[in-house]
């Protein structure tokens, strides 16, 4: 499956941004999917995650409360609601999806698109 990444930018803390995962090649609903970032000069790490169907949904706590993931199966597209942005959030997004059970582990990705650059200003 190939992943795209978008909707990053910058923004002013207090502010939002929405970021898009589009999917192609395979049934798209098959896949746990969820959001990762990396930030300059620290490891990449997890934000949020969703179960195939949607009705599941864990998140770091350094968001819970700020960001929100959903999915739109029937579009093959997976989003991150991110509001009261904090300079902090300044980070590449990508977005990662597997087959097997709902993870907040990338290194159990299976498939990474490339990333969306979100920078928030103070």
């Amino acid at each position: 499956v190939q992943l795209q990444a978008s909707g990053g930018g910058l923004v002013q803390a207090g502010g939002s941004l929405r970021l898009s995962c589009a999917a192609s090649g395979r049934t798209f609903s098959n896949y746990v999917t969820g959001w990762f970032r990396q930030a300059p000069g620290k490891e990449r790490e997890f934000v949020a995650v969703i179960s195939r169907g949607g009705s599941s949904t864990y998140y770091a706590d350094s968001v819970k409360g700020r960001f929100a993931i959903f999915r739109d199966n029937a579009n093959n597209r997976v989003y991150l609601q991110m509001n009261s942005l904090k300079p902090e959030d300044t980070a590449v997004y990508y977005c990662a999806c597997r087959t097997g059970a709902i993870v907040r582990d990338s290194n159990a990705m299976d498939y990474w698109g490339k990333g969306t650059l979100v920078t928030v200003s103070s």
